[in-house]
């Protein structure tokens, strides 16, 4: 008979040790209408020393921000008597309390105040009387030291009366009360938002379990048209043909139909946090500016969750996050996403060429490049995400989005271009964030990972390429994918059609920054003065009020009229301007005339470019 080893064999004879008790959270939502939640928690503790966190460095987020601020009226028990606590007077998002003896466990009670403030991620505006985005960080607090994986949460949720729900959690027991969720992991938790509302709408999307759900501030507002379902369900079956494999087992697009609440992105692994405009779904104007975010968000699953840098894999919530590999996490993914966006029809092929015309031309001419690297405002993510707009060109801000845009671009028309057409980033895209499908599992990534895959597609100096796009300062933008796909940058006075969402639509500018350098909104207030153009050398700077253009009120139409040329001799401009209480005017001659951004196919190059955007072949 074959003998166990020892170790093994004792293991078979000692008493399996009892599993760690989960941590009870209850949270009642009931008054998220006055913006006010309630968070309870059974935290199982042994007597003495207890440091208890709430968590700091969001995932997704790449930044300090945890909205500590809105954490209020904290109290501890143990047994039913009040236990003191006291704030650690370096770590603001520690607290430290003794457990007195004989007790097994501690209860903590607090109210979270969900903000108002339009501007932020999931700290912002989440709530109105009618929806409400429950983000479940802001309602915890866990153990100091412990790791995200190895803390179990069983969270439950009581919501307003008449509500319903969606979320990528797994429900155990729903009554008219509560609804219990099966334990998770605290990681597993905090990357599952749940999205509830008076007028909530879910449509399936895709086999085994893809949903659309949406909330709304009304009914009228859930009424998607059938062939945007179309599209979406397009979406899911262009990314399982560009993956080759899904890394979830459920998948939620979480989407807000609300005026009320931020508006932005958020990724998750089985689920995303997309919040826009109310009608956006009505109004074209508004769907074409802002749906592509579900696109965008989608491929997070697979380049930011699955496969991860290294840098923002970390193992609790309180671990600062180093954000250098940013170009690739949110880059590829801006690339990825509105590649998708156009394969799965969310945008024609002249929206797809608008938009990227606005971007290329916008880092073109970005005189904040000359001094700062892409580079930098990847390791800065966390101090740019709440930079303010002024100054923005010459600041730079979270460049990696878009300029990742344009270096991949780059990347795969090259990989096209070089093996005629044999291979391409897709492939890419296959191995490095594909693989194997399964659940939930992350896989970390460093620049020397993304090289090796990069040159399993197609041998070439990869690093070269990448460090030149991505550590060099210079004038210019990447505008190489777009011209080795066979288009080119151009100005000319036809109105581009994204900016014209832009104006038309929630964002309100008035973007005269190819022409004289400025930036506005519909009310003629400077957001941005590029430096060294005609508008910035006569003395204009963010902040000021345009009031009056050559004597005439200002209006958007007023200030592009006067930039269209009437001869062939310079014009001379007057601003009428407001700064600060005090009024002054600033002429300089231009003649220039309204210069819109667009891409115009070249005919002496392949039309890489269209290659690239026409849909893939269904996945078996």
């Amino acid at each position: 008979m074959r003998r166990l080893p020892f170790l093994l064999l004792l293991a078979f004879l000692l008493p399996l040790a009892a599993p760690a008790q989960p941590i009870e959270l209850s949270v009642d939502a009931s008054e998220a209408a006055r913006k006010l939640l309630h968070a309870k928690m059974r935290i199982p503790a042994s007597p003495g020393a207890l440091t208890l966190v709430y968590p700091k460095w969001l995932p997704g987020e790449h930044g300090p921000t945890g909205p500590i601020t809105d954490l209020v009226g904290l109290r501890f028990t143990a047994g039913g008597k009040p236990v003191a606590w006291h704030r650690d007077p370096v770590d603001m998002y520690a607290f430290h309390v003794d457990v007195p003896a004989g007790a097994d466990a501690l209860e903590a009670a607090f109210d979270f105040l969900s903000p108002s403030t339009p501007k932020g991620f999931s700290s912002a505006a989440s709530a109105t009387p009618h929806l409400a985005m429950l983000t479940w960080n802001q309602l915890l607090l866990y153990p100091q030291g412990a790791k995200s994986d190895e803390v179990t949460f069983k969270p439950s949720l009581r919501l307003p009366s008449g509500w319903k729900y969606g979320t990528s959690l797994v429900t155990s027991r729903e009554s008219a009360e509560r609804i219990e969720f099966a334990p998770v992991s605290l990681t597993t938790l905090v990357d599952s938002p749940v999205l509830a509302g008076e007028y909530l709408r879910a449509v399936p999307l895709g086999k085994p379990d893809i949903e659309l759900v949406m909330a709304a501030d009304s009914a009228a507002a859930l009424a998607i048209a059938p062939a945007q379902v179309d599209e979406l369900r397009r979406l899911v079956e262009q990314a399982d043909a560009l993956f080759g494999a899904r890394h979830f087992e459920r998948y939620r697009f979480l989407l807000t139909l609300s005026d009320h609440v931020a508006h932005f992105g958020l990724e998750h692994h089985q689920s995303n946090d997309s919040r826009i405009a109310e009608r956006a779904l009505l109004d074209d104007t508004l769907r074409r500016s802002a749906i592509a975010v579900l696109s965008h968000e989608y491929v997070h699953s697979w380049n930011g969750k699955h496969r991860r840098p290294a840098g923002l894999a970390t193992a609790s919530y309180q671990e600062p996050m180093q954000g250098e590999l940013l170009w690739v996490y949110e880059g590829l993914t801006q690339y990825l996403g509105y590649l998708l966006a156009a394969r799965s029809g969310l945008w024609t092929e002249p929206q797809y060429h608008e938009r990227l015309a606005r971007t290329a031309a916008e880092l073109d001419q970005r005189p904040g490049r000359a001094w700062r690297p892409l580079a930098d405002t990847a390791v800065a993510a966390q101090l740019l995400y709440g930079a303010p707009d002024a100054w923005a060109s010459y600041r730079r801000g979270t460049d990696f989005y878009n300029e990742g845009w344009l270096i991949w671009l780059d990347a795969d028309t090259l990989i096209r271009e070089q093996t005629r057409g044999r291979r391409s980033l897709d492939d890419f895209c296959r191995s490095f964030l594909g693989g194997r499908g399964g659940p939930p599992t992350v896989e970390t990534y460093t620049v020397d990972d993304v090289i090796k895959a990069l040159n399993e597609v197609h041998p070439y100096d990869w690093r070269k390429f990448l460090m030149d796009r991505v550590s060099a300062t210079g004038d210019h933008g990447p505008l190489g994918g777009i011209e080795r796909g066979g288009y080119r940058l151009v100005f000319n006075d036809v109105r581009n059609e994204y900016l014209k969402d832009l104006e038309d639509g929630e964002a309100e500018l008035t973007d005269a920054a190819f022409s004289i350098g400025l930036r506005l909104d519909a009310e003629g207030k400077v957001q941005d003065a590029l430096p060294g153009t005609p508008a910035y050398k006569a003395g204009l700077a963010p902040g000021m009020q345009v009031i009056a253009v050559n004597g005439r009120r200002y209006t958007p139409d007023v200030l592009r009229d006067a930039l269209q040329p009437t001869s062939a001799e310079p014009a001379t401009l007057t601003l009428l301007v407001e700064n600060n209480d005090f009024f002054t005017q600033h002429s300089f001659p231009y003649k220039g005339g309204l210069r819109e951004p667009h891409v115009e196919r070249d005919a002496a190059r392949p039309a890489l470019l269209d290659q690239i955007l026409a849909p893939l072949p269904a996945a078996p």
